[in-house]
């Protein structure tokens, strides 16, 4: 549907698409007579406002959060035992679901690379890699970075040794501890190595398998199938022509849905930390306020990001983030336990492999809080997070294999955040454990990494480089998803007037801000888990939708 006055810029149905490359060589190309933008509203006034949307993705999408954020800062006062409610009913009786999702995606991914599918090649047999090794490498480095390895970098690990140590605590005879399995009662070497898998558990391997599902699954029906780089072109094995319509809008607005939460639940922790860490710094009375504060100066950035293009913005934000990083986490290495982080890289990743089959099994546990309230939060997160972060790594993937792109994006990342894992909360329980120090056992989530930091040299510069990196990666982030958002909502168009971007990274601000008045990091939590719980049985049918366009590319 068109709108557009006799004085608008008339512009034709496929400006702002861009083209995805034909297949190269024998292909399945599916023919379809769908063209990108044909259920667009398109409005365009010269010097005043454009628009290109999706008639029904855009505006329901649009609407539903509107009105959410409004509803949620109108009952803000009352709403927390709402959002408490919903989130440890959906963890508590859902945990198993989450938990054998994400085995069924980290075995698909696994199983993809030993079987012959593993030899096709994204972009047809004749294809060429857009990227070398190095710069590929270094973009998969960059998604597997974020908000949260600031956040949880040294609490979750400390958080889990303290539990582990501790062992299993009964009140009436159920269990109330956190402790991962049946922890390591008194055995700080055992509590030590129970806590590191745990994390690693929850940062490697299988949130990585969520995020190559989407993206090998993207990549396939754009690149060897010629259709849009979208999550609806996925489905077309299963639903045929009707993935153009309402079927297929229920799964972009879902992932509307699921992204846009996603994103916000991250903004609401990364404003959470930075207030502590200026409180930490300067002495800033942390308090809500600061928060929404912090939150729309966040926002402001990201939308002059957004503003200001890829190349100007989040790609310069980006190389200043990841070397800031770097430069942090070789800092710990060098000044905190060298020796111990080094050891403790390959020693937890045998911690791991001996753990996994344990923490990955969703049934007949006693450990209710850890599983739920750690594990089926996790990766109903990264369930939300995986449009935009498995869009990305598509775009970039184009003339690898089905093989070197799972191994790579399962294990790249994976090892990045190992190691990032054990620098920071190795350090830590080093502090705790050989040092005797308490205050960061005892520090508040957001505070325990600048405590961390306080114990080593130069603690303003590096809390100071702390705080820069979450409102950074918060920012590149928020321009990429803003991205993804606008493509889905535009019907599949990724060059969609800047406007659109604006509003969506305008919103996630929204949103975060509505949702840290209506219940802080609960209400987060609970949006993110509301929002991935849909878009799990969206990706298990893509994982079908896979499996079956993998089966009909020649090999």
């Amino acid at each position: 549907m068109n709108d557009t006055p006799h004085d608008a810029d008339n512009s034709t149905a496929q400006e702002g698409v861009e083209a995805v490359p034909a297949p190269q060589g024998a292909t399945e190309v599916i023919t379809t007579d769908y063209e990108i933008g044909q259920d667009n509203i398109n409005y365009r006034r010269r010097f005043v406002f454009e628009l290109d949307i999706h008639n029904v993705v855009f505006s329901v999408s649009a609407l539903s959060i509107f009105a959410f954020t409004i509803i949620t800062l109108i009952f803000q006062s009352t709403l927390e035992p709402v959002f408490t409610g919903l989130r440890d009913t959906l963890t508590g009786s859902l945990d198993w679901f989450f938990l054998l999702s994400g085995n069924i995606f980290l075995l698909l991914a696994l199983g993809l690379i030993f079987t012959p599918y593993g030899k096709i090649r994204l972009g047809g047999p004749d294809a060429k890699p857009d990227f070398r090794y190095l710069s590929w490498f270094s973009m998969l480095f960059a998604a597997g970075m974020g908000i949260g390895l600031m956040f949880y970098g040294v609490s979750e690990p400390l958080g889990n040794y303290t539990a582990a140590f501790g062992g299993p605590v009964f009140e009436d005879g159920v269990r109330t501890d956190w402790a991962p399995l049946d922890g390591a009662v008194g055995d700080a070497e055992g509590s030590r190595r129970l806590a590191m898998a745990a994390t690693i558990f929850h940062w490697a391997l299988h949130p990585w398998a969520i995020y190559a599902i989407v993206a090998l699954s993207l990549a396939l029906f754009a690149y060897n199938k010629g259709l849009p780089l979208t999550l609806r072109s996925v489905f077309y094995p299963i639903l045929g022509e009707r993935v153009w319509g309402w079927p297929g809008h229920v799964i972009d607005i879902l992932a509307v849905f699921a992204t846009l939460f996603g994103l916000a639940t991250s903004l609401g922790i990364g404003a959470q930390q930075a207030s502590a860490g200026l409180d930490f710094l300067f002495g800033f009375a942390s308090s809500t306020g600061e928060m929404v504060f912090l939150i729309i100066i966040i926002t402001g950035i990201a939308t002059a990001s957004v503003v200001a293009g890829m190349e100007r913005g989040v790609r310069l934000l980006s190389e200043i983030n990841m070397g800031l990083a770097l430069l942090l986490l070789l800092f710990i290495i060098f000044f905190g336990p060298t020796a111990q982080i080094a050891s403790g890289i390959f020693l937890n990743l045998a911690s791991y492999v001996e753990h996994l089959p344990a923490l990955s099994n969703p049934f007949g546990r006693t450990d209710d809080n850890f599983r739920q309230g750690w594990t089926a939060f996790y990766w109903a997160w990264w369930i939300s997070w995986s449009p935009f972060v498995g869009m990305f790594i598509a775009r970039v993937s184009r003339g690898r294999t089905v093989r070197e792109f799972l191994l790579a994006v399962l294990i790249i990342p994976s090892l990045v955040s190992v190691i990032w894992m054990t620098a920071l909360g190795g350090t830590a329980i080093s502090q705790v454990v050989n040092q005797g120090l308490t205050s960061v056992q005892d520090a508040a989530l957001e505070l325990k990494l600048f405590e961390m930091l306080s114990q080593l040299p130069l603690t303003g510069l590096t809390s100071m480089v702390g705080i820069i990196l979450v409102v950074v990666f918060f920012v590149t982030s928020s321009d990429s998803g803003s991205l993804v958002i606008d493509t889905i909502s535009a019907g599949g168009k990724v060059n969609a007037p800047v406007p659109q971007r604006v509003f969506w990274a305008t919103f996630e601000g929204l949103v975060a801000i509505a949702l840290l008045l209506g219940g802080g990091l609960v209400a987060l939590q609970a949006m993110a888990v509301s929002t991935g719980l849909p878009f799990t049985l969206v990706l298990l049918g893509a994982c079908f939708a896979l499996v079956k366009g993998l089966s009909a590319e020649p090999r």
